[in-house]
């Protein structure tokens, strides 16, 4: 039926009812509609999700088979296509539609693992610096500015120069250079909140300064966190491409959006498909993420409430 169609009978049926639930009705309706996009960007990202979970079992193909005489199968809808492979195959014949599907859960679990990491260090030093201030909060801002300050291809170039290019160390890089974001505004949120009257309250009281963190200062930012986060994922997921790309991430035969990219970027004139499809799954992805982040803002955000 659609947003659009469910928002309408939600309407339709709110007539018959009393004042007060055609009121909540009304703005469950209105909601749903604003929250459009995001809904749909929630569709796609649990598709994707769905991929990465199940992509033994939904993957037409091994993606790591090879087949010379297959290669560079176009698309099968175009001329010399053919059934087997839906996207064609590559320069060694393996199929790019179970590639891609397989490419899901790399650069799926590196966004969601490195913006963890990210998460639980920004989050920590930025309740550290705005509760506790003074010495502490400056030798956490000089950390941040520090992080902010040094160049993010110079930090993954000498982490894999001494480690080794690699799946687990990608999710390092990115997660050590990941949390001053949240460090900044967790900081600024605390230095908000620990001036508030529940807080000074509960001080008063005897409460010790960890307990006071746990139970009324880190529970009122969970939603800018949640937030953060969401679009983070976002952000790793084009940065561990990035590195793929280059050839500082995921090492081949592994599948990853990045490496697939890569391949195809030499036979971007003549086997368009090579580069265009891994190309549109990273574009897909992170829009279905930004849109699904922009609505949980809506939701979460009490200001934001208040405009329906």
């Amino acid at each position: 039926m659609g947003i659009a169609g469910s928002a309408t009978s939600l309407e339709q049926a709110a007539l018959g009812l009393p004042k007060t639930q055609r009121q909540v009705l009304g703005l469950i309706s209105n909601r749903m509609w604003r929250l459009r996009a995001g809904v749909v960007g929630a569709v796609v990202v649990l598709f994707m999700i769905f991929l990465a979970v199940f992509a033994p079992a939904v993957s037409p193909h091994d993606p790591y088979e090879q087949n010379i005489i297959a290669r560079l199968t176009p698309p099968v809808w175009a001329e010399g296509g053919s059934t087997d492979f839906i996207l064609g195959t590559d320069r060694v014949g393996r199929d790019v539609l179970s590639r891609l599907i397989f490419g899901s859960r790399v650069s799926l679990t590196v966004g969601a693992v490195a913006v963890g990491i990210a998460a639980t260090i920004g989050v920590f030093l930025g309740l550290l610096g705005g509760y506790y201030g003074r010495g502490l909060d400056s030798l956490v801002n000089n950390a941040v500015n520090l992080m902010m300050a040094f160049p993010f291809m110079l930090l993954a170039l000498a982490t894999v120069a001494v480690l080794g290019p690699s799946f687990r160390n990608m999710i390092i890089v990115l997660g050590i250079t990941g949390w001053p974001v949240y460090t900044r505004v967790v900081r600024a949120e605390t230095l908000r909140l620990r001036e508030i009257d529940f807080v000074s309250a509960a001080r008063a009281l005897g409460m010790t300064n960890v307990r006071i963190i746990a139970r009324h200062v880190l529970p009122n930012m969970y939603n800018a966190i949640i937030v953060m986060a969401s679009l983070e994922v976002a952000r790793m997921i084009l940065l561990e491409s990035f590195l793929s790309f280059l050839g500082l991430g995921v090492q081949p035969p592994t599948a990853a959006w990045g490496s697939l990219l890569a391949d195809g970027r030499m036979y971007i004139f003549d086997m368009w498909w090579l580069a265009t499809f891994p190309g549109l799954a990273i574009f897909m992805t992170t829009l279905g993420i930004n849109l699904t982040g922009d609505a949980l803002r809506d939701l979460l955000d009490p200001r934001m409430r208040n405009l329906d």
